[in-house]
């Protein structure tokens, strides 16, 4: 027989021959290093049975589906090891996350992050020991008999719930046998380097009237070397952590009068508005008008926008004068109704729309996360309203502008391009004409992107951005989302060359996306050591003795004046430690003034991480300091 490999070429087998024996075929160094295989675009087995016409597709650890598959495998090895150290333990599930894995475990007898080590000394034997891991599937009653003989209730209850007609499949490593849709490697001797990382609590299927289960976090990677450099990157992670940094510079915090909802203090509000500003910029010099649309509307609104049937849950709910309202978790539908307010021609389009609008959304309390998981935030939208012929000019003017931001922070990105998600409304053809816009303006720009099938929003596909940060960490923040479905939900209309009524399409984008979790992103990423222009305090002055004071605020008055953010210690302390208390603030310059300084006109420079610069006049300070600020230079 013969299969489609990735790169189009045909390769012949024997009839009935394995994945495993397709990559033999290929290269020993690939059978090697293979983790699984995708089979019509299916990941399945490397014992899986092929087929004439197949189109395969080897992958590695050097897949992202490989690695996700390498990590799922040390789920089940960290379930044989619990169900050998702790016989009496009941299983549940055991999926992969982001740079790991979890399992959720009923226990007699509760257990302690001190346990994990003997789970870990179990486990290694079970690597050791290279146990072939070997799929088989079952009918449904022999699937529920299995697991009740080994009193895995939940297993059970899972079983239950499974479709009729669906495939009951499971894998068996030695002696244990776990229910999984898999796919797995072909034996426990592949995994190279794990770490059992944690322990929490979780109740069953994520319903607090459930029983709270005990959740063993792990994570797992291809080599020693790559899982030291996570480590690593966690305790830098832990340094720079911005609810501990965000409190010590005073920029936000949290109150129990207002769980997820956070408050900007005065510093954090210098912060947030400098952002804005620049957002304010940029943005009307490439066109864009600004509204602002209320933070509560009408149940009929999210009706007819399709939020009511498909965010219903996420969204806040009250009532005015017995009609239902709900707090905007989106700015969409407001903009809609501002477009709609006065009839438009081809010649006023596009129409850029931005809005910096406060959106609430319900997230449950164990999600809460400092300013990365809120319920209410500020989203910097824009929403442009265009001719079809316009899409792939507007798509390119985004890109470069979200570009734009990203690379004055000094962030890395990469792309990728969301389809057709189940339950989305409008047609096929509607579908494809959004998707073929997206894509073809991607590729016009040069731009690597990668497919996510079946991710995009209800109303349209989406192109994200995924920023990496100073220590590798990525963070999806920028989005465009090409909407056919709302301007038809809502009947959007203008006058085309032609004098007849015409559809607009619409796009819906965001380069920060919230803004407070932008900012939780820039203290992580800058450690807290913002560039110039961004810093709450730009220059600290800092006085030997009382006697410098009348200098000290002559010059910090003359700098106020000019825009620059700066304040004085006048307090009666000894310099050094004023200096230290500066450095905590992570100030960008410090100036130092003594009499010398005062009588002749200086300033002693320190320059945050760079020390003392040494006495130059006030005034050439001025300069360099405005032209940091006006050059948003970063150090």
């Amino acid at each position: 027989m013969t299969i489609v490999l990735k790169n189009g070429d045909g390769l012949a087998l024997e009839e009935n021959a394995s994945c495993m024996q397709a990559a033999m075929a290929i290269s020993e160094g690939l059978a090697r290093n293979a983790i699984c295989a995708k089979v019509n675009g299916e990941l399945v087995d490397l014992s899986y049975t092929l087929k004439e016409g197949d189109n395969l597709e080897i992958v590695t650890l050097k897949d992202k589906e490989g690695l996700q598959v390498y990590r799922h495998t040390c789920a089940h090895v960290l379930a044989q090891a619990l169900k050998t150290v702790y016989p009496t333990c009941k299983l549940s599930i055991g999926p992969v996350i982001e740079n790991g894995f979890y399992y959720d475990v009923d226990f007699v007898t509760p257990i302690s992050q001190a346990d994990l080590a003997k789970v870990e000394v179990e486990m290694q034997k079970i690597i050791k020991s290279n146990l072939p891991i070997e799929r088989f599937v079952l009918p449904r009653e022999e699937a529920l008999e299995l697991m009740k003989s080994y009193s895995e209730t939940y297993k059970v209850e899972l079983i239950e719930d499974l479709p009729e007609d669906a495939e009951i499949s499971f894998y068996k490593q030695g002696n244990f046998t776990d229910l999984c849709r898999g796919p797995h490697l072909p034996s426990t001797g592949k995994i190279k380097a794990f770490k059992l990382t944690g322990i929490a609590g979780a109740y069953w299927r994520g319903d607090e009237h459930n029983k709270m289960l005990t959740r063993i976090y792990g994570t797992a990677f291809a080599k020693k070397d790559e899982m030291e450099a996570y480590f690593t990157m966690l305790e830098e992670a832990k340094k720079r952590d911005h609810t501990k940094l965000g409190r010590e510079l005073k920029l936000f915090t949290m109150m129990n009068e207002g769980k997820g909802l956070p408050f900007f203090l005065p510093r954090g509000m210098v912060l947030k508005n400098t952002l804005i500003d620049y957002w304010r910029q940029i943005h009307t010099r490439d066109g864009y008008v600004e509204v602002s649309t209320p933070i509560m509307l009408n149940r009929t609104l999210w009706e007819t926008s399709g939020h009511w049937n498909h965010y219903r849950d996420n969204m806040y709910t009250t009532k005015v004068d017995e009609e239902d309202f709900a707090i905007k978790p989106m700015n969409c539908p407001g903009g809609i109704l501002v477009y709609k307010n006065d009839p438009h021609s081809y010649k006023d389009l596009p129409i850029r729309m931005g809005e910096l609008g406060l959106v609430h959304r319900h997230e449950k309390s164990g999600q809460l996360h400092g300013l990365f998981r809120v319920r209410c935030f500020t989203q910097d939208d824009a929403h442009i309203f265009m001719t079809p012929e316009q899409i792939k000019t507007e798509i390119k003017g985004i890109v470069r502008l979200i570009n734009e931001v990203y690379t004055l922070f000094g962030f890395k990105y990469h792309v990728e391009l969301s389809t057709r998600p189940e339950n989305s409304m409008g047609s096929d053809e509607e579908w494809n004409l959004a998707t073929e816009s997206l894509r073809s303006a991607l590729d016009d720009m040069g731009l690597e992107y990668v497919v996510n099938e079946g991710d995009g929003a209800f109303y349209g596909p989406k192109i994200d951005f995924h920023l990496e940060d100073s220590i590798g960490r990525t963070w999806q923040c920028g989005t465009i989302q090409l909407d056919f479905q709302l301007p038809q939900r809502f009947e959007l209309e203008y006058v085309g060359e032609d004098g007849g009524k015409h559809r607009p399409i619409m796009v819906h984008r965001v380069a920060f996306g919230s803004i407070e979790r932008f900012i939780g992103i820039l203290i992580e990423h800058f450690a807290g050591k913002f560039p110039v222009w961004l810093s709450p305090v730009q220059v600290k002055i800092l006085p030997i003795t009382e006697r410098q004071t009348e200098y000290v605020n002559a010059l910090a008055k003359k700098m106020k004046e000019l825009g620059i953010r700066v304040e004085t210690d006048l307090r009666n302390e000894k310099i050094g430690y004023k200096i230290r208390e500066a450095q905590m603030e992570k100030v960008p310059y410090m100036l130092v003034v003594g009499e010398k300084e005062a009588e002749a006109g200086l300033v002693a420079v320190r320059r945050r991480d760079k020390g003392d610069m040494g006495a130059i006049p006030a005034d050439e300070f001025i300069q360099t300091i405005l032209s940091d600020i006006s050059d948003k230079t970063v150090f």
